[in-house]
């Protein structure tokens, strides 16, 4: 069953707000499942616009660029996780408990839930993070990008997690550092495991994130436990 949230986004990152308008939701939709499918590099307005039977002009009243729609979803996701990751810590106490949880949240975001966003398929919009996320911000144009607000989102999600560590480990030097390495690491080590086997030590099969939420967890616990730091 569908339910019905939206994400506050940057309004930089679009002409027009597409999450407001059935034209809007169906461009967020397709795109998702096109970038899947083909890849960012193959992915273009002209193509997305014969997939909705629309325009490419259509599409540019909602995005000046496809690099523009990249980072909207981007931005969407990281949102996304930040929301499941409040909802489902909110009654905790126990620190490493949380730990536990953001770290299979981050790992898996769109979980086991039967509840999505009718117009987004969170496991595909997964992949794309996956698969191509660092495009959105490996780029000559970042510090401008940056300036404009445009990885606020991000940057909140790992100021949310950057709580839980401090809560576990209150004077660990590196918590910024650890929290970025930790989303960073994520995404990369489900990467290496489906396309790049020899630079992983984990297995990723039939949605089974087991292993890769054991190494992020026993990687972030051994360090927070970790109470020798040199000057």
């Amino acid at each position: 069953m569908a339910i019905t949230l939206k994400m506050n986004l940057n309004d930089k990152l679009y002409l027009r707000d597409p999450q407001e308008t059935k034209l809007g939701r169906k461009i967020i939709q397709f795109s998702i499942l096109m970038i899947d499918e083909i890849g960012f590099e193959d992915f273009n307005f002209k193509k997305l616009a014969e997939r909705i039977g629309s325009t490419e002009a259509s599409i540019y009243r909602y995005f000046e660029n496809k690099h523009r729609l990249l980072l909207f979803l981007l931005s969407w996701y990281w949102e996304w996780v930040k929301y499941r990751l409040e909802m489902m810590t909110m009654n905790v106490d126990d620190s490493i408990r949380k730990l536990k949880i953001a770290i299979a949240i981050i790992v898996d975001s769109a979980g086991n839930s039967n509840s999505s966003i009718e117009y987004v398929d969170e496991a595909v919009l997964q992949r794309i993070v996956v698969a191509e996320s660092t495009k959105g911000y490996h780029t000559k144009m970042v510090d401008l990008e940056n300036k404009n607000g445009f990885f606020l989102t991000y940057k909140a999600l790992n100021k949310a997690l950057v709580k839980i560590v401090k809560e576990i480990n209150p004077s660990f030097p590196y918590p910024s550092a650890l929290c970025s390495t930790l989303m960073d690491m994520a995404r990369n080590q489900l990467y290496f495991a489906q396309h790049l086997p020899s630079l992983t030590d984990i297995e990723y099969k039939d949605g089974d994130y087991g292993q890769a939420e054991k190494l992020l967890y026993d990687f972030a616990l051994g360090l927070l436990k970790s109470s020798h730091f040199t000057d």
